[in-house]
């Protein structure tokens, strides 16, 4: 095997495809029994409830948090019978007064046509102008979803007309866009084809882009897809902003470990994706760049099942830290018990307070929500 050492948050450079999932795998077990620091900061949990406690439909999952005009938040996550079925619609509801509001339904599948395809991921994001918008997918498989926009401009006490998004545009796959310091826009994005669609068998069949918005979110043009050389499979990117135009995607893999990629010009150009020395069970995950410069990350702090490779348990759920976005410590856990579905598809946000706010799906069944003070993990 020809290789160099393996340096901080990269893979070595093996030649032969066998051995580069090995090293990559190895990387995420390494990860999975590496001793951490006890992650037992519970003194950093403010609050853990419910979004709601019933609901008219059997399962729920994929919650998107944000900030409201007058400092309040809300979620919003799609339910209907079971994923991929067509009554799966997106429910949205806002935090006033110390509670939940009751959910309402604010998105469907239904077309012109009468017939009904599934929703999918949900994503709010408050412009800085005020308006607040939703984006989500429609289609019967992530293969073949679209990308969907819905706008409004009293923080979701009404909803314009849904609007499809150009075709090539999906907007944000899973996790917020964010702001530049230009005032431009840049979402996460990616895609999940067969091997080839996505150029051969030699390639990734999932691929991360980004897409930019110059104008308040009316256009938007997109990357081409980042080169993953390592055949590292990376889908529903979050961005963290390291400052001077430098950013970083974190992203699912499905090769046992968290994937990363950077850009030194703002989001225009991205290098090569590599693992970070973080385990992923083939699970969403989210992150944002806190106020006082670190980076945390909300994830399962699991790999791959040995009865299943590709797969493995969503749970536990940690949060880890970093300073540079390459060494990460896990500081806290928030759920740690077995379930059938585990806690997955976490968001997360930072309000004006500094508390920093979590939202995640329940065993398929409810979403929950946590607020952390940050300044509690170290």
């Amino acid at each position: 095997m020809m290789a160099r050492s393996v340096q901080a948050g990269e893979v070595s450079d093996v030649r032969a495809h066998g051995d580069v999932r090995f090293v990559i795998v190895a990387l995420a077990v390494f990860a999975a029994l590496m001793p951490w620091r006890a992650a037992i900061a519970a003194d950093a949990i403010v609050s853990r409830e419910w979004i709601f406690e019933e609901a008219p439909y059997p399962e729920a999952h994929a919650s998107t948090l944000v900030q409201l005009g007058d400092g309040s938040i809300a979620a919003a996550w799609f339910g209907g019978t079971h994923e991929r079925n067509p009554d799966v619609a997106i429910w949205f509801s806002r935090r006033r007064a110390g509670r939940w509001e009751t959910p309402v339904q604010v998105a469907d599948g239904v077309q012109k046509d009468g017939t009904r395809q599934p929703t999918w991921n949900p994503v709010l994001f408050r412009a800085p102008q005020g308006e607040l918008l939703l984006f989500y997918k429609v289609g019967p498989t992530p293969r073949d979803w679209w990308g969907m926009v819905v706008r409004s401009q009293d923080d979701g006490n009404s909803w314009g007309v849904p609007e499809r998004l150009p075709d090539g545009i999906l907007g944000p796959i899973k996790n917020k866009p964010v702001v530049l310091a230009n005032g431009e826009w840049l979402a996460p994005s990616s895609v999940e084809q067969s091997s080839a669609a996505m150029g051969g068998p030699d390639g990734p069949s999932w691929r991360m882009h980004f897409e930019r918005s110059v104008d308040g979110g009316r256009t938007w043009t997109r990357t081409p897809p980042v080169v993953s050389p390592l055949l590292i499979d990376a889908i529903q990117p979050s961005i963290l902003m390291h400052g001077d135009g430098v950013l970083q995607a974190v992203a699912r893999s499905r090769q046992g470990a968290m994937a990363s990629a950077w850009s030194r010009d703002n989001g225009a150009t991205w290098n090569e994706v590599a693992a970070l020395a973080l385990p992923n069970p083939n699970s969403g995950t989210d992150a944002v760049t806190l106020a006082d410069g670190r980076h945390l990350l909300v994830y399962n702090h699991a790999a791959h099942a040995p009865d299943t490779p590709g797969q493995g348990p969503r749970y536990p759920l940690d949060i880890a830290l970093s300073d540079d976005g390459i060494h990460w410590r896990r500081v806290l856990t928030l759920e740690h018990a077995p379930l059938p579905h585990g806690y997955a598809y976490p968001a997360v946000v930072q309000t004006g307070d500094g508390r920093v706010h979590v939202t995640y799906t329940w065993n398929r069944k409810r979403i929950r929500h946590v607020v952390i003070d940050p300044s509690r993990l170290e």
